[in-house]
């Protein structure tokens, strides 16, 4: 298979204005194909944006609401797949949600966050209860995590041992926690062996102050494509060639002696 050329937007959008937002997305993933992209990767919340507060019960949407249907026809007319965050309304629960949407426009995967970051997150949502959540695309595993989750170790391997092959982390990555961008993203792409797209905000929103810094890193501990601090789009490629030939090299997941590690859970 070919490699999958991944555009990573770095944006915040407008808070709290979705049509806004679904503007720039659709002007986002113009700008993603015209560029050989197959996949476009949105940070955490992009519908809404992160710092809504009190707003969080009214923008929420359902995973099959009108800004998914809106989403699912971005990804038609342009003909590649749409990661995007948002927060999800499932009755009177609320969750801070990533969809997957194939360029057929239909969802591919809808994960909800399971590790909620600081009092702002788990005052206003529900913490899903799976962790690994997949599709398949462009003959690559696709597997979702929404920031937080990606610091913790635990999701990853599941990851990893699911067969992800490009993990995609939108995530709203804040100062003064710029080092997991920088270091911890690359560390996970190389000890489990897979590709890992991740997408921040940029600049201040609310009482939070965002770093930028998305990234691609690949299973060979090589940053792919880094972003500064400002708003951009920044392209790279997840190769299964890449990937297979990093497989064949590194023993980690091989050598791993799981009779071991029973006490950590």
């Amino acid at each position: 298979m070919p490699p999958l050329r991944t555009a990573l937007l770095q944006s915040s959008g407008r808070i709290g204005d979705v049509a806004e937002n679904l503007k720039a997305l659709d002007e986002a993933a113009g700008r993603a194909a015209a560029a050989g992209a197959g996949l476009l990767v949105t940070p955490e919340m992009f519908l809404t944006g992160y710092a809504i507060g009190e707003d969080v019960p009214r923008l929420a949407e359902a995973a099959d609401g009108m800004s998914a249907r809106a989403i699912g026809e971005i990804a038609r007319r342009h003909g590649l797949a749409v990661l995007y965050g948002y927060p999800e309304r499932d009755g009177e629960t609320v969750y801070n949600s990533a969809q997957l949407i194939g360029p057929d426009g239909t969802s591919l995967a809808n994960y909800r966050k399971t590790h909620l970051f600081g009092c702002f997150e788990q005052e206003s949502f529900t913490p899903g209860d799976t962790t690994v959540v997949q599709a398949e695309y462009a003959g690559l595993t696709i597997g979702l995590l929404i920031c937080y989750d990606v610091e913790f170790p635990e999701n990853v391997r599941a990851h990893a041992l699911a067969g992800t092959d490009l993990l995609l982390v939108p995530t709203a990555q804040m100062h003064p926690f710029q080092f997991v961008a920088e270091q911890v993203v690359p560390v996970r792409a190389f000890e489990n062996q897979m590709y890992v797209a991740y997408v921040n905000r940029t600049g201040p929103e609310g009482e939070f102050e965002f770093v930028g810094l998305s990234c691609l890193a690949s299973p060979d501990g090589a940053t792919r494509t880094r972003a500064g601090r400002g708003e951009e789009m920044v392209f790279g490629e997840a190769d299964p060639e890449l990937l297979r030939a990093s497989r064949e090299n590194n023993p980690y997941l091989r050598d791993r002696r799981p009779g071991l590690y029973r006490s950590l859970i």
